[in-house]
């Protein structure tokens, strides 16, 4: 093995696979590491939104997502208990409108999605290893990893090390990049169901009913893309030996009748529960490393952004690295347009969390003044549009306490 490659990637999942497999085809020389043998269902990532969509064309990556199995969303439709799912489906938006040539959010399952990148980076020419576990990162003017594969402790030298290793990033605590975390604000759960050909495949939902709040995403054939928020002090809600099953039953709702379908399914993977809490780093890079995907921050998912914010980033880091300077100050653009739009982001997902995912009584008095208001106006919408279309597509007064209080009042 050799001692030495331009660039090593820490982390083989999506943004790793995806930035090895765009510097392998343009003549970069890279190492991607990745620890597990096989890519397991870690119930995230798998619902790219329309401006994610156009950041994998730019990359030259859509017609391999596509080819994968990669499955387009026609139509959104916001349920919720303040009123008849004949009144929310005669508000069906139509997802084509976000993005050029986009016809809406592009779903594919996360092992398979990382599987497809990882394999892309191999046939492009980048040296893959699974199975290497990361002993040691060395950042720095000379930076190096350190790894065991198959019992053996190898030492590489680079130019650049990128850390895509995910949430608890060994490369960005070695680097001493802070991150950030607000507080949480309710509870996430996700699982995978098939068997529930009832419902429409061109058709994403959210919707709020009692304690529970819902996102379906479509997967194509007969899976859906669960997820559920609820509150705080119910930790245990879905744990257990039957934690799948009550999940399932939550979605036995009044204003969404297709939920049934849902309900009726089968659980084509884990149920997990987790904060919702966004996390940021105030830099993403540092003498020999940047950071991109999760390892930078992440935002809350409730607004489902996960791949589309590493999409952004995988293309922003790759036309650095196109180049000749790898400095740090090389990054500050890159930096500088991250830490604005996980700040537009966290302010849209701040709040979605308020309307769709607070409960009781005041909570649906706020809804239902929200619809209303929102029909009327919808610019009060507009966090939505930046969840769709990019947060740089509005204008920073959307992104303000102000606008906030506009959106919010009338309870």
């Amino acid at each position: 093995m050799a001692d030495f490659h331009e660039v090593v990637i820490v982390g083989g999942g999506i943004g790793g696979s995806a930035l090895a497999a765009v510097l392998a085809r343009a003549g970069r020389d890279v190492l991607l590491l990745e620890q597990t043998e096989v890519f397991e269902d870690r119930v995230r990532g798998e619902w790219i939104a329309p401006w994610g969509v156009v950041e994998t064309r730019r990359l030259g990556l859509f017609d391999t997502l596509k080819a994968a199995g990669g499955h387009h969303i026609g139509r959104h439709v916001t349920y919720d208990e303040t009123r008849t799912p004949e009144e929310a489906e005669a508000r069906a938006l139509p997802l084509g409108m976000f993005a050029a040539d986009v016809p809406g959010p592009l779903a594919i399952g996360n092992p398979h999605h990382s599987q497809t990148l990882f394999d892309a980076a191999t046939a492009a020419g980048a040296t893959t290893l699974r199975g290497a576990l990361v002993t040691a990162v060395s950042p720095g003017v000379e930076p190096s990893v350190t790894f065991l594969h198959g019992d053996v402790e190898h030492t590489v030298r680079c130019r650049l090390i990128v850390g895509a290793d995910g949430r608890s990033s060994k490369v960005r605590e070695t680097a001493g990049i802070t991150l950030h975390q607000d507080r949480p604000h309710h509870w996430f759960a996700g699982m995978l169901v098939e068997g529930a050909g009832g419902w429409d495949q061109d058709l994403q939902a959210i919707g709020t009913e009692d304690d529970f709040a819902f996102l379906a995403f479509p997967q194509g054939g007969d899976k859906v893309r669960l997820y559920g928020s609820y509150p705080l002090d119910q930790k245990g809600r879905f744990g257990g030996p039957e934690g799948q099953r009550r999940f399932l039953d939550a979605f036995r709702l009044k204003c969404c009748p297709a939920g049934e379908a849902i309900a009726d399914g089968t659980p084509a993977g884990p149920v997990l529960s987790y904060f919702n809490n966004d996390s940021w780093t105030d830099t993403q890079a540092a003498p020999g490393v940047v950071l991109v995907g999760d390892a930078a921050g992440w935002n809350d998912p409730i607004c489902g952004l996960g791949l589309s914010i590493t999409y952004r980033d995988v293309r922003t880091v790759r036309d650095v690295l196109l180049g000749d300077d790898w400095s740090p100050a090389a990054f500050g653009d890159y930096a500088q347009e991250r830490a604005e739009r996980m700040r537009r982001l966290r302010f849209a997902a701040s709040l979605t969390s308020v309307i769709d995912a607070e409960f009781g009584p005041e909570a649906k008095a706020r809804r239902r003044s929200y619809f209303e208001r929102s029909n009327a106006d919808p610019s009060l919408g507009a966090h939505g549009f930046a969840v769709m279309a990019g947060p740089e597509t509005l204008p920073a007064e959307i992104f303000t306490p102000e606008h906030r209080a506009r959106v919010l009042e009338g309870a």
